[in-house]
């Protein structure tokens, strides 16, 4: 018996004149200190004094809520005999959506657009999150160049705890050219009339006429000029180095 301590010291005899003494968890007791009689034990933890059972915890989500945000139900944890009971956690993951990207209250997505509508203009509808047809529209003479960027007000996440509160939606415009030879070689002079005249280069004897052809950064002399380069790395460098930013 451990006599309420929850241990127990045994004595073992290893050799002539030689002792080993042990320290172990009191088997009757389990380590508690005290020990239940049989008699007395409760049908349903046989005097564990502690039952496993599930427990259906319902989850709130508020509107804007973000990814990482914890919700803590306290108490609802493991609970033991003369200890606090723990809290039950939960982190909110956020999972990607296949058009909107999400920036804290703001929402972005890319739309692609054609030559003829950055240049004469377009209408185009965006179905939101909440299933909501939106239009949008470009001005007379307005240009849409690749890459710009416009926003929509007040229709992005809503705001935590001012759900009347919403972001922005950023929409960023990707201008998708024609292919190679989609006009008649006849035709470009008309169409070379519509547009901003090119700027003329001044041309000299002493230039050097070169071809541009079509570059593919896999191509297999690429990589060896990349492999040479972070070669060329790991030895100091002297002399003047390019600036970056």
């Amino acid at each position: 018996m451990c006599k309420g301590r929850g241990m127990q010291v045994i004595v073992q005899q290893i050799g002539p004149g030689m002792v080993q003494q042990i320290q172990t968890v009191c088997s009757e007791c389990k380590g508690q200190g005290e020990r239940i009689n049989p008699k007395d034990r409760c049908g349903n933890c046989n005097g564990c004094k502690v039952v496993r059972e599930k427990k259906i915890i319902e989850v709130h989500i508020d509107k804007g809520m973000k990814d990482g945000q914890k919700i803590v139900f306290h108490g609802e944890g493991d609970q033991e005999p003369d200890l606090e009971p723990g809290d039950v956690i939960i982190v909110l993951d956020q999972r990607d959506h296949s058009v909107f990207q999400r920036r804290g209250h703001d929402l972005i997505m890319k739309m692609r657009i054609q030559l003829c509508e950055a240049l004469c203009g377009f209408r185009k509808t965006i179905e939101t999150l909440d299933n909501r047809i939106l239009i949008i529209s470009t001005r007379p003479g307005e240009v849409i160049k690749h890459g710009d960027l416009k926003c929509i007000n007040s229709e992005g996440m809503p705001i935590y705890k001012s759900p009347l509160d919403r972001g922005c939606l950023i929409v960023q415009f990707l201008v998708q050219f024609p292919e190679h030879h989609w006009l008649p070689r006849e035709k470009l002079r008309m169409l070379e009339g519509l547009l901003p005249p090119r700027k003329e280069v001044m041309i000299t004897d002493d230039m050097d006429q070169v071809d541009l052809v079509d570059f593919d950064p896999r191509e297999q002399t690429y990589r060896n000029i990349g492999e040479a380069y972070e070669d060329d790395e790991e030895e100091p460098r002297t002399g003047v180095q390019c600036q970056t930013s």
